[in-house]
């Protein structure tokens, strides 16, 4: 028996209700072509991870830049609210929590739709935006062009479904939600692509760099920190980042002991252990392998926390994941290990082409070949597998070279 609640949350459905409604209530006014000259009101949707929202960031400001007096709404997952909400570039941030239970995919959608709504009914509608945007370019997981479409807006742009053939099998009909796709299936950092938007709205970009923000708290609280663990001026402060998102992308914690080890060693360094909830036995256990150098606030402070004491860092050191990209944007030197082979897809979500280090330098290690001829592509593994091939004495060679040669005692 087909489960009802499938085609209740399709997108041919969601067109078939939505067109006749925004109709009635005039959000489908009839002005042209999409002119940026005549938009007022824009919603921007960016619903995914930490470092998909840090790499849009150049392209809010850039928006703003073009359109100085336009009200601005950005849509984030509550989890990323604190690190964008001093976003200068926004009027205001609100938040889509896409995270639902559910024994089934077609129950977690319905949930994620009807969430989608209730955010449309109670914040956007009648905001009645001119112009909203998707800048996801591959699968959208996260209904956030569903919540494009539901805002009311009059003009809706996003990446085409056809970019990638899993968006066009997993995201079908969303083209339909939209009425300017971008079709570009090009290899380009995230940074570029949402860049590129703005150039195909006949926009203007004139820089590209990433940054954050943090307040005075925040400042104080690094400052804090610092202080209680008695981190003094002339020695390396150096951030280990060990955890992400998915378990391919961890380099063994037993490594990152050892070139903490050395570090200590050689340099006489600090060591800054990042990370959220969830991640906290990795800090735990450097702590206790490490000892007294190691400063653990994985789990303990937040991402704007997280952001003020990654300022005052030396170098980052660490997995492909969220706080890599806060170190980036904050200006910090970073050392990326990477599970993604040399000789995998360029268009991988794990891939360095579309997510590495952004506007620092930086050193990117990825294992040279996959470990089986399944990871071809991108590792496919649901364990640390093809990012074993990253060495010890790679990371450490690279490490070597981002700092100064002043206090090496071998």
């Amino acid at each position: 028996i087909r489960n009802p609640l499938g085609p209740l949350t399709s997108p041919e459905f969601a067109y078939a209700l939505g067109e006749p409604f925004f109709h009635l209530f005039g959000l489908r006014r009839r002005e042209g072509d999409l002119d940026l000259a005549k938009v007022k009101r824009v919603l921007v949707v960016r619903t995914d991870s930490i470092g998909d929202v840090i790499l849009t960031i150049p392209f809010l400001r850039e928006l703003r830049r073009n359109l100085p007096e336009a009200w601005i709404s950005l849509v984030v997952r509550p989890l990323v609210y604190d690190l964008i909400a001093l976003c200068p570039y926004v009027n205001e941030v609100l938040t889509y929590d896409w995270d639902v239970g559910g024994e089934s995919h077609v129950v977690r959608r319905y949930r994620r739709h009807r969430r989608a709504l209730k955010l449309a009914w109670q914040h956007l509608l009648r905001r009645r935006f001119d112009l909203a945007i998707v800048p996801r370019w591959a699968v959208d997981f996260y209904h956030a062009t569903f919540v494009a479409y539901f805002s009311g807006a009059n003009w809706r742009v996003g990446y085409s479904e056809k970019v990638l053939e899993e968006k066009q099998a997993r995201n079908a009909g969303y083209d339909r939600l939209l009425t300017h796709v971008i079709l570009d299936d090009t290899t380009k950092h995230e940074v570029a692509r949402s860049l590129d938007i703005l150039r195909f709205l006949g926009g203007d970009v004139q820089e590209d760099k990433l940054e954050l923000w943090v307040d005075e708290d925040d400042d104080a609280y690094a400052a804090q920190v610092l202080r209680s663990h008695a981190v003094h001026p002339g020695k390396p402060l150096i951030a280990f980042g060990p955890g992400a998102g998915l378990q391919n992308r961890l380099w063994p914690l037993e490594r990152f002991v050892a070139v903490g080890s050395w570090l200590i060693k050689q340099y006489g360094a600090r060591i800054l252990v990042v990370g959220g909830p969830g991640e906290e036995p990795l800090g735990c256990a450097l702590r206790q392998q490490l000892g007294d150098p190691v400063i653990d606030v994985v789990g303990r402070a937040s991402l704007r926390q997280s952001s003020a004491l990654l300022k005052r860092c030396d170098l980052y050191v660490g997995n492909d994941s969220g706080p890599m990209h806060m170190a980036t944007a904050i200006g910090v030197p970073v050392v990326e290990i990477s599970c993604h082979p040399q000789t995998g897809s360029p268009l991988h979500a794990n891939s360095p082409l579309r997510f590495g280090p952004w506007g620092v330098p930086h050193c990117v290690l990825q294992p040279a070949q996959p470990r089986d001829p399944a990871c071809r592509d991108g590792c496919v593994a649901t364990e640390p597998h093809c990012i074993l091939g990253v060495t010890l004495e790679q990371v450490i060679a690279c490490v070597r070279k981002m700092l100064p040669a002043e206090g090496i005692s071998d």
